[in-house]
């Protein structure tokens, strides 16, 4: 596990008092390998970085009437003073700053299209950046602008060499830029950028810009001084990146700008070519299933522009509105937050025959992909949004699990390290039972069969599986009552016997599977475990009674614990616990938050931000939901530990415990799933 913090000390003009501060802000939010953020309160105020913290630079200066004022990064921080930045605003698909002075206005987007309806859109690795210009003071000005996108983003480290180029798409000019060796899957591990494929960048050719391969130095240096940019391209590659860096450059000369917005706009793109190696089988990014190459990715993306812009205002706009009325105006603005990130920790490839499948990546965690204590968290945002996603995130792991390789009764809990899906690495892996999550994983898979059928309104794709669920259903029968000392998904925590949340999914777990057998006309086998289920409710009940309040552990007073796996038992309508233990519940954690937030059990004062929201949702009032958003939020506006949004924090003094970037956090749409599914 990794524990990183970062801090940064930042002075510019105060957002309003209804503007969320993101402790890091997503830039490009593509996938784990093409992820580039923010890390500070102003966007020059730092250098971008990749959510691992390593240094990806995008750069932006502007010349405004012959002086060069900085937009984004630290580039020439000794010698140009940054525009002052006047807002920031983080929505679902787009990211939006705003920088005004010297008689102008700057409006600086970064467009996702994180579309999930559409795979092939939801799976293109790009991002466009839009510059807007208007002046606010009745007067003409001569503006300029200048971006470009440093090697770092096609290597690991900075002491690999990389080689770049030109080439032609339709009208276009774009730059190429990648590792000289392409090493491709190659390495699997956690802190680890990509060092295969190709950095693209491309602009219209309709707004005449002016592009070069250049060294850092020598494309500022030119723009700063004269506002245009290197006469030839700088192709002394191979080269190490960090020699003098290597950037793929453009410069917009607007012309005279008045109160009349002047636009442009990049494609920063990345291509990996392959993505995923899955079973020992090379996977294509699912938008190339097709045979679509870089050259059609390009010419696509540039020529939609248009089109994407307006679908993604939709759907901010319509997604907002919807997370607003589901939780309010600090729900939707931290779901907000959450929404690009959950995607960009996963990666959609295609198999062999097309079919989607969706890998998360345990960042900053172990690095594993797949793990099914990390899917089974970021569900949500996959439930409300496409349900489609999450059979494409489980289908890689119960065809694996169906393998005669798999000798367990019970689920597995990942299928390797990153990129590398080729089986089980954690605790045990294929070869022993120790440190792996029996009771966990079988029931968060069968819960997740459950919760598709809940979307799709049938249960076909569970009747693909139904051995497995059904051997999975009987371990469960037999061990998930009163759980063994072993792991759960809280594993940070350690083992624990006897946990009375891990109960609780078990029996969640055995609900949702007799009514998927009820679905599928397995009569005798829905009563069967329908009441199994109800017993061990009501047996539950008394074991974790602890007066005002239910335990952690059943053979430990004086303990409490997030029930947060209750959740699934009223949005799946299983009714297997009475309102009574909600309302319990909800009335004393209550009486137990910090100021950041309610912590995750009484043992410690930290909690997990995706958990948190699954307790605020057994709340039946918008008052108490509101009471636990409300210290979630203050977290996210106040953490000093500035990495994307971290899902492990601690509540008493808002820094990191661990995690970032994580999926996870796609379970904070656990409230719109249970407005949705009222």
């Amino acid at each position: 596990m990794h524990k990183t913090f970062w801090a940064a000390a930042v002075l510019f003009l105060p957002l309003s008092a209804a503007d969320l501060r993101p402790p890091s802000t997503p830039l490009i939010a593509c996938d784990p390998y093409f992820s580039v953020w923010s890390m500070a309160d102003g966007l020059p105020d730092d250098a971008t970085k990749h959510w691992t913290g390593a240094a990806q630079s995008l750069d932006s200066l502007i010349r405004i009437d012959g002086t060069t004022y900085r937009l984004m990064g630290t580039l020439r921080r000794s010698s140009v003073t940054p525009l002052p930045q006047t807002s920031l605003e983080v929505l679902p698909t787009r990211t939006i700053y705003d920088f005004e002075g010297q008689g102008i206005h700057v409006k600086l987007t970064f467009l996702t299209p994180t579309l999930p309806e559409d795979l092939d859109l939801l799976s293109r690795p790009v991002t466009y950046l839009t510059w807007r210009v208007t002046a606010t003071d009745h007067s003409n000005h001569a503006v300029s602008i200048y971006f470009d996108a440093s090697a770092q983003l096609a290597v690991d480290v900075p002491e690999q060499d990389v080689v770049a180029g030109r080439f032609r798409v339709a009208e276009n000019e774009v730059l190429r830029l990648g590792s000289k060796l392409q090493p491709v899957l190659e390495k699997s591990g956690d802190n680890l950028r990509i060092d295969w494929g190709y950095l693209y960048v491309a602009a219209p050719e309709i707004a005449h810009a002016k592009s070069s391969i250049a060294s850092q130095r020598a494309a500022s240096d030119s723009f700063a001084t004269a506002g245009t940019l290197p006469d030839r391209d700088d192709l002394r590659t191979p080269r190490q990146a960090r020699v003098e860096m290597p950037v793929l450059a453009y410069v917009f000369d607007l012309g005279r700008v008045s109160d009349q917005a002047v636009e442009r706009h990049v494609v920063v793109a990345y291509d990996d070519s392959f993505s995923i190696e899955y079973l020992y089988r090379r996977l294509r990014p699912y938008w190339r299933r097709t045979g679509m190459e870089a050259t059609g990715l390009l010419d696509r993306s540039l020529r939609e522009y248009d089109d994407i812009v307006r679908r993604s205002q939709r759907f901010d706009e319509k997604t907002m509105a919807e997370l607003k009325r589901a939780g309010g105006e600090k729900y939707a603005r931290l779901s907000a937050l959450a929404y690009r990130q959950a995607f960009a920790a996963q990666k959609l490839a295609a198999d062999l025959d097309g079919t989607p499948m969706l890998f998360p990546k345990e960042n900053f965690s172990n690095g594993c992909i797949s793990t099914v204590d990390v899917i089974y968290p970021g569900a949500p945002i996959l439930l409300a949004f496409n349900p489609e996603l999450l059979k494409a995130s489980l289908t890689p792991l119960l065809d694996y699990a169906g393998l005669a390789r798999w000798k367990f009764p019970f689920a597995p809990h990942d299928l390797g390290t990153y990129p590398l899906a080729n089986g089980q690495v954690y605790g045990g892996g294929e070869r022993s039972a120790e440190d792996q999550m029996p009771v966990e994983e079988s029931a968060n898979m069968i819960i997740m069969m459950g919760a598709i059928a809940k979307a799709t309104g049938n249960a076909d794709y569970s009747a693909k599986y139904w051995p497995l669920l059904s051997k999975w259903a009987d371990y469960l029968k037999e061990k998930g009552l009163d759980p063994e000392n072993q792991l759960c998904t809280d594993d940070f925590a350690g083992h624990l016997a006897h946990n009375a949340n891990l109960s609780v999914k078990a029996i969640v777990a055995l609900g949702t599977y007799a009514s998927l057998a009820d679905q599928l006309g397995h009569k005798n086998i829905a009563t069967d475990y329908r009441g199994t289920a109800q017993r061990f409710a009501g047996e539950w009940m008394k074991m974790a009674d602890d007066g005002d309040h239910y335990r952690l552990t059943f053979d430990h007073p004086g303990t409490w614990s997030q029930k947060y796996n209750l959740v699934w038992d009223r949005l799946l309508k299983l009714n297997l616990f009475p309102a009574e233990v909600y309302r319990k519940e909800v009335a004393y954690y209550l009486k137990h938050q910090n100021p950041y937030g309610l912590p995750l059990d009484s043992r410690k004062s930290y909690t997990k931000i995706d958990w948190l929201l699954w307790t605020a949702t057994l709340a039946d009032s918008p008052q108490d939901f509101e009471a636990f958003i409300a210290p979630a939020y203050r977290f996210a506006n106040e953490s000093p530990s500035r990495v994307p949004l971290t899902d492990w924090y601690d509540t008493v003094t808002a820094k990191q415990e661990g995690f970032q970037a994580r999926s996870v956090v796609g379970g904070l749409f656990i409230k719109l799933l249970a407005e949705n599914w009222r």
